[in-house]
């Protein structure tokens, strides 16, 4: 129950940062985006405080032996940099240029209920079955 509970509460405050710096309004992001046009760089200081939190943070919590609520830490031992890495890094970039939206504030920004956050997040899961499907349809072949 506890680990819902801070689950839910992160999500709270993940959404809250989301919506608080206008990284659910794609017109924001598109903006932040196009450098070479009306460019609106307030988005990098939402990205250089969230390296920032990210940076200390993980070193704060790696000093400590295990989580506080499970029994060891979930880190990925995957380091190399591959085709399918830089194939996915790439749709990922294309698609958040073009909508303005990644996932997570396309999730947050359903709570508005506009019609395009409805239409991204239900075109971004149909995606991720169909990837899915298809992966493990390969992998059998």
């Amino acid at each position: 129950m506890k680990i819902s509970i801070s689950c839910f509460l992160a999500g709270i405050l993940f959404g809250g940062g989301l919506t608080l710096s206008q990284m659910i309004n794609p017109e924001k992001v598109i903006s932040f985006l196009n450098i070479t046009g009306n460019w609106d760089p307030s988005l990098a200081f939402v990205m250089g405080a969230a390296v920032t939190v990210t940076f200390i943070g993980y070193h704060v919590v790696l000093k400590r032996k295990k989580p506080l609520l499970v029994d060891k830490f979930q880190l990925p031992s995957f380091k190399d940099i591959d085709t399918k890495l830089i194939f996915g890094a790439s749709i990922f970039g294309i698609g958040w240029g073009i909508a303005g939206l990644c996932p997570g504030p396309a999730l947050a920004s359903l709570s508005f209920g506009g019609i395009n956050s409805f239409i991204f997040a239900g075109t971004m899961t149909l995606t991720i079955f169909i990837f899915r499907y298809l992966s493990a349809k390969i992998l059998e072949s």
